[in-house]
């Protein structure tokens, strides 16, 4: 048989093109015909065969048109064996030439300097063990195939320092560990942006240098003259019986005439940094001579036992074991190879595996493997500890399941227990019997119970049909309470939990009057609107104890989604009823009291506006057939009392405060508060600390002082908050055994509460000239309120006649400021009656302020305030010391009616005042107070401001 010389590689790109091999073709077929166009090298390793050749297999081709067809390139090398296997040479013919079917010997070099730069991350390539690689750095690649091209298919692999860094290419020598391995590239596949590498490491190696890379030299120009000849003589060659000899003759022609290439690398000059790192300069690392001592014989035997406990724990390390270990080798004889096998198999840091790498010395390097074997050993142990654990607790599960299962099936063999579904059913029928459940709503039951028949009980159809069957059949259909209809034990629980408060009181135990005649109970909707800390919220409670009816409270402070008072549609995940089902599900009761708070803080958003779903629900007339979007069926409210609260009833919508009766609730006075600090809030905070009446007193010029500098506001909140810092300083004092028993008095309290907040009564003891006190009331009770005014001075006057003006400062609204303007013409016009020639107003441009400019301010009840003030300044007198007023004045200078007397007047006490002017129409809110809220006040009614004039400035 010919043996065919190594075409040139123009040569093997045309016979590629115009050569196609059949699929079908049968192995030996298809071996020949790539031996005669690819060149094969025999290898023999471990006594067997191999080659090198550029195809991943023969039978991987097809045959197509005659033209050839290569989808992957994939070169694959075989490595020099070991010392100790016995190496075949070439097989040979007949005649004792080369067969050129067998491949030739690829001897791996025991000194190679000069090497590709391949890092690796986490773990190091231990020698006699294979890798698998991909690389798709482009300078890398090509660097890479220009080496396998040149029969170079070696390369250095070394540990990355730092292990995240994702880089395959270093840009200098320090970020990799300077001792690596020899690798060989045994596969090679060729994918284009990338390339994934199949490789053997051989032996160590340890970096001595970087080198520099030169790019590929281009391939030589062929002379056309000089390949005819050569394929004329290759033609004449093909029936020559000396075909051997004539080869050979031909080689040496063409090695004369081919120059060897140059080896591209070249060393880096010192100094000279070149970025990325390509090429390095190796030497190879021998170890330390050893023998085999009783202890390095030891220390086998136990790397070898921890090895065989290992692969016994988890049998995943006998099928890795088995890919590691040669052929016929024996790991026993081995102290080299195995302390690179135990590396191998155990998970260590990169850190310690590359310390395995770099030690010499075989004991300490069998001693390193050993500790890592028993960490990993260790790590087993744990592992199938966790999991027998598991297996466990999974296999008991599974059992009580079985059991559970087999336990029904035998009761409702012998009828002790029904079907889940028959179960669910009659629990659903159980919970009406008791109940007055509506026609309509009990068709819609039956109904549900039929569909719940037809479901299975693991689809989510069934819990839904499930809860709305939860939510119908748990209402408390036809149920009420027994009401109190006793107006004196009624009567005694209002007054025992709260002082005052005479009109709610009132409104309810007319509300059991009524019910107690009419032989049956209605609901009603009542709102309490007053300052905060006045009680609204806890008189509440104390209403549904007095009539015995359970209580619920929600706030809708804040709250922008309707569906919180009408309920969710059921197609939506998680739905579920609005406040008022969850209420009735809750007290079990078709008249409970619902306290709805905040109702003037409630909110609107894109979701709906709540206010107006509580249109229906606070309407006699619609709440009687109120129907919740979850139910879709009708639910009587009619027998529920509403009571809702709010602090300003200007922000309740008019229709919905059209449906609601209103009570104010006024802030309280000094002599209230001292009662309700004696009655309730003191016993309450001592009960609370765990004091009694030997432990602490109280005075009473105590709680005046309390009261009048630390909690001037119109609620008792902060009053409570106040005491209830005092007995828990007390308490601490006793504990401390400090004293046994403290009295609090006007000149100690405020080394418990600091110094005093209110110092002083009034910002004025003696109202100046254009100065005068006003009554303003705000959502905190009332409060005094000064208006000041003075000449303002022009830079250049535009004549004597110019008209003034009004300058307004404060923070004031535009009521307030059109109530000014008011005043400043009712002023010019009063001041002409009186007698004089003062034209004081019309030629001056005067400037009025309201103190406290940070604080909004706004109203109509200063008009009468504003003239006076503008009058004072007019004629440079003051008016009455300690007198306050309110009231708005028209155009025509009458005075009109205002709001909030109550608080005014308790303001007006609390800053000193006893002389008030108020409005003749609101002489039936003052005939409405408490004695004790008039005593010591000299109250005048005045329908024009003529009469305010005159008692303002006739005592001057």
């Amino acid at each position: 048989m010919l043996i065919v010389r190594q075409l040139s590689r123009n040569y093997v790109r045309y016979v590629s093109h115009n050569i196609r091999i059949r699929s079908n073709f049968s192995f030996d077929q298809s071996r020949k015909f790539s031996s005669n166009v690819f060149p094969r090298q025999t290898v023999v390793a471990n006594g067997r065969r191999g080659y090198l050749a550029q195809l991943s297999s023969p039978t991987a081709l097809s045959v197509r048109n005659s033209r050839a067809v290569f989808p992957l390139t994939t070169r694959m090398f075989c490595s020099k064996p070991e010392k100790d296997e016995i190496v075949s040479p070439a097989a040979e013919g007949p005649d004792g030439q080369v067969d050129p079917q067998l491949p030739a010997t690829v001897a791996v070099p025991e000194v190679w300097p000069h090497l590709p730069l391949l890092a690796t991350r986490r773990n190091p390539v231990f020698p006699r063990f294979m890798k698998i690689l991909e690389i798709t750095n482009p300078m890398l690649n090509d660097l890479i195939r220009r080496k396998v091209k040149l029969n170079q298919p070696y390369v250095g692999i070394f540990l990355k320092k730092n292990s995240e860094d994702e880089s395959e290419v270093i840009n200098n020598l320090d970020e990799v560990y300077q001792v690596g391995t020899f690798a060989q590239i045994h596969e090679m596949q060729d994918l284009g942006d990338k390339i994934r590498l199949v490789v053997t490491a051989h032996r160590r190696i340890k970096i001595t240098g970087q080198l520099l890379e030169e790019l590929e030299p281009p391939p030589k120009k062929v002379d056309e003259a000089d390949s005819d000849r050569r394929r004329r003589k290759h033609r004449s060659l093909r029936n020559s019986k000396n075909a051997t000899s004539t080869i050979t003759e031909e080689k040496k022609e063409e090695d004369k005439n081919t120059k060897p290439e140059e080896s591209a690398a070249k060393r880096v000059p010192p100094g000279m940094e070149v970025q990325p790192v390509l090429m390095v300069e190796v030497e190879n690392v021998k170890h330390e001579n050893y023998t085999q001592t009783e202890e390095v014989k030891a220390l086998t035997q136990e790397v070898i036992k921890t090895i065989r406990d290992i692969i016994t724990m988890n049998p995943l390390y006998r099928e890795s074991l088995q890919q590691m270990l040669h052929q016929n080798q024996r790991v026993v004889d081995n102290p080299l190879y195995l302390c690179d096998l135990g590396a191998s198999l155990s998970a260590a840091e990169p850190e310690e595996l590359q310390g395995i790498m770099e030690e010499m010395n075989i004991p300490k390097r069998l001693m390193l493997a050993l500790s890592l074997l028993k960490k990993e050993l260790e790590l087993s142990k744990l592992q199938q500890k966790i999991g027998r654990e598991v297996e466990e607790k999974v296999k008991q599960q599974h059992r009580k399941y079985i059991l559970q299962e087999q336990l029904k099936v035998i009761k409702k063999e012998l009828g002790i227990e029904k079907d889940d579904k028959d179960a669910i059913g009659e629990k659903y029928k159980e919970r009406l019997k008791d109940k007055t459940v509506p026609p309509a709503v009990m068709t819609v039951i039956d109904e549900e119970l039929n569909k719940l028949n037809f479901l299975e009980s693991h689809s989510s159809e069934f819990n839904v049909t499930r809860n709305y069957l939860d939510w119908l059949t748990t209402l408390p259909w036809g149920v009420m309470s027994k009401e109190n209809l006793s107006i004196d034990e009624a009567t005694n629980i209002l007054d025992a939990d709260h002082y005052g408060m005479e009109d709610i009181k009132k409104r309810i135990l007319e509300f059991i009057a009524v019910s107690q005649l009419k032989g049956s109970t209605q609901g009603k909707i009542l709102c309490f609107h007053g300052p905060p800390g006045v009680g609204k919220t806890s008189i509440a409670r104390s209403i549904a104890r007095a009539l015995n009816r359970e209580y619920f409270r929600f706030s809708v402070g804040g709250m922008t989604d309707v569906a919180e008072i009408k309920g969710h549609r059921r197609t939506y995940v998680g739905a579920m009823p609005g406040k008022l089902i969850q209420c009735l599900k809750k007290t079990k009761t078709e008249n409970p009291l619902v306290l709805i708070d905040e109702v003037d803080k409630i909110g609107k958003g894109y979701q709906g506006d709540p206010s107006s779903a509580l249109l229906e629900l606070l309407d006699p007339e619609q709440n009687v057939n109120f129907l919740d979007h979850y139910l879709d069926v009708a639910v009587d409210l009619s027998h529920v009392l509403f009571i809702c609260t709010a602090n300003v009833i200007d922000g309740i919508p008019e229709p919905l405060r059209d449906r609601m009766e209103m009570i104010e609730m006024s802030g309280y006075v000094a002599e209230e508060k001292m009662a309700i600090a004696k009655q309730y809030l003191i016993p309450q905070a001592m009960k609370d600390c765990g004091l009694d009446e030997n432990q602490i007193t109280l005075k009473d010029e105590a709680l005046t002082t309390l009261i009048k500098s630390y909690c001037r506001e119109s609620g008792v909140r902060n009053l409570q908050k106040h005491i209830e810092k005092i007995i828990r300083k007390v308490a601490f004092k006793i504990v401390k055994k400090e004293a046994e028993h403290l009295d609090i008095t006007d000149e100690n309290i405020s080394s418990f509460l600091g110094k005093p907040i209110f110092t002083q009564d009034r910002m004025y003891q003696e109202t100046p000239p254009g100065v005068v006190m006003g009554l303003a009331w705000t959502a905190m009770g009332g409060s005094t309120l000064f208006i000041e005014t003075a000449k303002r001075k022009l830079a250049k006057p535009k004549s004597d006649v110019a008209e003034g003006a009004l300058h307004l400062t404060g923070h004031l609204g535009d009521v307030m400021k059109e109530s000014a303007q008011i005043a400043l013409t009712v002023a010019r016009n009063f001041i002409k009656t009186i007698g004089t020639e003062n034209n004081f107003l019309e030629t001056n441009h005067i400037h009025l302020h309201v103190p406290e400019g940070a604080t909004p301010k706004d109203g109509p009840s200063a008009g009468v305030t504003i003239v006076t003030a503008l009058l004072s300044l007019a004629i440079d007198k003051p008016i009455r010391q300690n007198i306050a007023m309110t009231g708005e004045v028209s155009l025509m200078g009458k005075v009109l009616p205002v709001g909030g007397i109550k608080e005014k007047i308790i303001a007006a006490k609390r800053s000193g005042v006893n002389c008030i002017i108020l409005p003749e129409e609101n002489r039936k809110d003052y005939t409405e107070l408490q004695d004790y809220i008039k005593e010591g006040i000299e109250v005048h009614f005045v329908s024009q401001y003529e009469d305010v004039y005159k008692i303002a400035f006739d005592a001057v």
